[in-house]
């Protein structure tokens, strides 16, 4: 046998074997085995973790799930500032004013929360007639009504956060910034309603007639 010969028997019987073994690997795929698959390159897809509701065996009461430390404040979630988040001084009394900074990027703000969350009942300009009210819902009052704009800020904030009769709360979809944000506008609204010459800024008062 010479060396062509031999070199051609040895690679054709190596690409056989290799085919086997291919064939063998593709009838086998997916078949139960209590073995690990192998894993070339795990990319941490196997992670030494606990999950949720999971048994521990290293805490005695072999929960996975631990109480937080007592006196723990999830991230963002320190509330130290009474009136910003619930509108209220320590003894429960509504703050009168606003308590963050009033300006033209806060009032679009306003207005862009209002129409999403009051709107539908209360009407784009407040006037208790929104499309909830020609669908059956009780009429609420006017925002321009006098017991209404002489409402503490506060109190605003606060039934935008925990509702009252047949609104519910909004706590939830609006955040305490967008609260504030809402309750400037609707104060803005207001006053567009029930302006003076007072309000009239001075370089248009002589256009006004």
């Amino acid at each position: 046998m010479t060396a062509l010969t031999r070199y051609k028997f040895l690679f054709g019987t190596l690409s056989l074997l290799i085919i086997a073994l291919l064939l063998t690997v593709g009838c086998t795929r997916e078949q139960p085995s209590d073995e690990p698959p192998i894993h070339l390159n795990p990319d941490m897809d196997n992670q030494p973790k606990y999950k949720a509701q999971s048994e521990s065996k290293f805490f005695a009461d072999s929960a996975a799930m631990r109480q937080p430390v007592a006196g723990t404040v999830a991230r963002g979630n320190l509330r130290e500032d009474n009136i910003f988040y619930t509108g209220a001084i320590a003894d429960s009394q509504f703050v009168k004013k606003n308590p963050v900074l009033i300006n033209m990027q806060l009032l679009k703000r306003g207005r862009e929360r209002f129409d999403i969350y009051c709107s539908p009942c209360h009407s784009r300009v407040g006037d208790g007639r929104g499309i909830m009210v020609t669908r059956g819902y009780v009429p609420p009052p006017s925002f321009h009504d006098d017991r209404l704009r002489s409402m503490p800020d506060g109190q605003i904030f606060d039934v935008i956060t925990n509702g009252i009769r047949n609104m519910p709360s909004y706590r939830h979809q609006i955040t305490p910034d967008d609260r504030w944000a809402i309750v400037a506008y609707l104060r803005a609204l207001q006053r567009s309603r029930n302006a003076g010459l007072e309000d009239i800024p001075v370089e248009l008062k002589d256009k006004v007639r």
